[in-house]
């Protein structure tokens, strides 16, 4: 990283503000928007912002280690860069910067089936990358066989499934600005989305040997069912308040899912995680792994791949300090004890993790 991005960038909502002035308005509305009233999206922040910490002193955090493990890997903190469609919208090059980025910094990419320059390009753009490849399903059985079989033969280390999408949702923000994402707009086959059911969830489990994670539970329920199908991975998720209106916030859902899953599983999170305290408290709760979405968009439209890798640097600092005024050194020994509910303090939007920004974020 070059002293000069080190220099501009000392917080990570600088980032965000450069990534709005860089982005054409269309692109950051697609970018910063959910559903409908965007309820969804808000609750993902207030439910974060509804933790509290319960720190311990005197316990000698000279030493912090940030570091997790994933799928067998070793990453620099234990995030995500969570699938986000038309990601070439926010930087040439797309997801193969993205895995660049992800890459030079040590953390794992989900590379979403509707991006550029697609699952090949992506995966030689960072040959040492983890990564995991996330489908929409867009045919038959074929289809997703297809897609199987490349992702293993590109090196990808799991096979994820979007659950959470039988219907394409109403994206206000875009509507109104007549704004179509170049996926949406050559997208075809999306009644094989609204036809998936469990039966694929057992087909899938019975003629591969990738491991499996769904995107998008929303209860213990369907945790579940997917612990009883063999999934190796739950992914809470609520797509960044962009599909469901009026769901629950993701920081909400996560406990009830853990606790259907009972390590079964592992268990990933994302809406609305843009700072360390986030990851801590995702941690703290239980998930294996945290997705990162809008704030790793931010770090592309800013500034590309070292845009992005500027932005892990700042999470990583803020996790370190996070860690240490809680009074432990590692993430393994943080648990629910660490944790308290707390009324918010701000009032939720897309960026208010980020108060010295200007209310028209």
């Amino acid at each position: 990283m070059g002293e000069n991005l080190q220099e501009r960038f000392q917080t990570l909502h600088e980032i965000v503000r450069a990534a709005h002035e860089t982005l054409d308005p269309g692109a950051w509305d697609y970018l910063a928007g959910g559903t409908e009233t965007e309820t969804t999206l808000q609750r993902n922040r207030q439910a974060l912002d509804s933790i509290a910490f319960r720190p311990r002193v005197l316990r000698n955090v000279s030493k912090v280690d940030t570091t997790a493990t994933l799928l067998g890997r070793t990453l620099r903190l234990p995030v995500m860069l969570a699938p986000v469609g038309s990601i070439e919208t926010f930087t040439p090059g797309g997801a193969a910067t993205a895995a660049r980025g992800a890459t030079a910094f040590g953390v794992a990419q989900m590379l979403s089936s509707v991006c550029n320059p697609g699952l090949e390009a992506t995966a030689a753009a960072a040959p040492g990358g983890l990564r995991i490849f996330q489908l929409y399903v867009r045919g038959d059985d074929r289809f997703v066989d297809d897609h199987v079989k490349r992702a293993r033969d590109n090196g990808y280390a799991a096979f994820c499934l979007t659950v959470d999408s039988a219907m394409y949702s109403r994206r206000e923000r875009d509507l109104a600005k007549r704004y179509i994402k170049p996926w949406r707009a050559r997208a075809t086959g999306m009644d094989f989305q609204a036809a998936l059911s469990w039966d694929q969830v057992k087909r899938f489990k019975d003629t591969h040997d990738v491991p499996l994670w769904l995107k998008g539970i929303a209860t213990a329920e369907d945790a579940e069912l997917a612990c009883e199908h063999g999934v190796d991975g739950v992914y809470v998720s609520n797509h960044g308040g962009r599909q469901l209106d009026h769901g629950r916030g993701s920081a909400d859902v996560l406990p009830e899912v853990l606790a259907a899953v009972r390590k079964r599983a592992l268990v990933v999170v994302d809406g609305s995680f843009v700072r360390g305290t986030d990851v801590v408290k995702a941690v703290a709760l239980g998930a294996d792994c945290v997705g990162m979405g809008r704030i790793a968009c931010c770090g592309l439209g800013a500034a590309g791949a070292e845009g992005l890798v500027r932005v892990l640097e700042l999470l990583e600092d803020e996790v370190r300090i996070c860690l240490g005024l809680l009074g432990v050194t590692r993430f393994a020994e943080l648990d629910t004890s660490y944790l308290h509910r707390a009324e918010p303090v701000t009032p939720p939007r897309v960026f208010s993790a980020f108060p010295l920004m200007d209310e028209g974020y």
